[in-house]
């Protein structure tokens, strides 16, 4: 199990990578502060009981989302112009004192898990979905999202995604504009296709109300990160107008019984970078119910499984299973960085 320094080197590491530098400096000097701390955060990291990297429970992102928001409601200007400045001394000198002058706020954040509900990689989503169409037609799928957070990526049908300068598709579905994805396409674009999305519906063991929790969904942006923080502004938006449906349950147990229920076209299956914070046994759970499921699908109601999951390679790979009676065919995608700022499109049956 990592340390809980080790932890917060590990994420300074991993925030540069993905282009956060002001992310990565904040880790380093939460870190260099709780060691010398005796108060009661610093006591709460140092005896953490689980893991805290970003492995498992992610404490230094719960510490990071808890400072941004203090910047983000305006509780703390200090610490906005420590942000907005290059310099890691006046960086500390603010961190400190937020940790002193905001306890009660750091104390309770830090007891939630990091839920970012990354907009971006709905362009995995809508790439997976023109790849279904051409490969079945025409056809209507049901959206069921595992981890599905306060359920942004259930709306992707309401997105809009770019490419190169040679490649601008319309938007899958519907007529929104304001949440524009543009990750760099790398390998072969993805030709858009048409798809019919029904219903769509999702689970997390603790979803977000983006009417109500708008404010820890974005404080989980990384401060720097500019674009991502207007993405995630646009997107809680559009889900003020069209709410999305997750509800609150382990996906182990909610997946079997959605795939259960009577419905007479497909079903697509999906959850983007959440498989990894799943218990074995919910992981066991799903694998067992799509399994279950596609033994029972035809071509006429389908059923697809879309996953963007680390693998210990570079990014998350994208992986596709198709059943319409018989043995599941199956692609790789490809690879996408985990905020979608690139995506490999390369599919390849396997």
């Amino acid at each position: 199990m990592t340390g809980w320094r080790d932890a917060f080197a590990l994420q300074a590491e991993a925030c540069r990578a993905l282009g956060s530098p002001l992310t990565a400096r904040i880790c380093e000097q939460l870190a260099s502060i709780l060691a010398g701390d005796d108060g009661a955060l610093a006591q709460r990291v140092r005896t953490w009981a689980g893991d805290p990297s970003h492995r498992a429970d992610s404490v230094p992102l719960r510490l990071c989302g808890a400072l941004h928001a203090l910047v983000l409601n305006g509780s703390d200007p200090g610490l906005a112009k420590a942000y907005a400045a290059a310099d890691d001394g006046l960086l500390h000198q603010r961190i400190s004192e937020a940790i002193q002058n905001h306890q009660a706020h750091m104390l309770e954040w830090i007891e939630y898990a990091p839920q970012t509900n990354e907009v971006a990689r709905s362009a995995v989503l809508i790439a997976g979905c023109w790849f279904l169409g051409g490969v079945l037609g025409r056809h209507r799928f049901d959206l069921l999202e595992l981890g599905a957070s306060a359920g942004l990526n259930l709306n992707f049908p309401r997105y809009r995604v770019a490419g190169t300068a040679e490649y601008q598709p319309p938007p899958l579905e519907g007529d929104e504009s304001e949440v524009l994805l543009s990750p760099e396409w790398r390998g072969t674009a993805p030709a858009p296709a048409a798809l019919e999305i029904g219903a769509a519906r999702g689970v997390d063991l603790n979803p977000l109300d983006p009417a109500q929790d708008g404010l820890r969904l974005l404080s989980y942006v990384w401060a720097d990160q500019r674009a991502r923080l207007e993405r995630m502004q646009a997107a809680l938006a559009l889900a003020g107008r069209h709410p999305p449906q997750v509800d609150r349950g382990d996906a182990g147990e909610w997946l079997p019984a959605r795939l259960a229920e009577p419905c007479d076209h497909g079903r697509l299956v999906y959850h983007t970078v959440a498989a990894q914070y799943f218990p074995a046994a919910t992981r066991e759970r799903i694998e067992a119910a799509l399994r279950a499921a596609g033994a029972k699908a035809s071509p006429e109601r389908p059923l697809a499984h879309l996953s963007m999951e680390a693998d210990g390679g570079d990014g998350a790979a994208l992986a596709l299973r198709l059943w319409t009676g018989g043995a599941a065919r199956e692609w790789s995608l490809g690879r996408a960085d985990f905020h979608a700022r690139w995506i490999d499109w390369q599919p390849k049956e396997t």
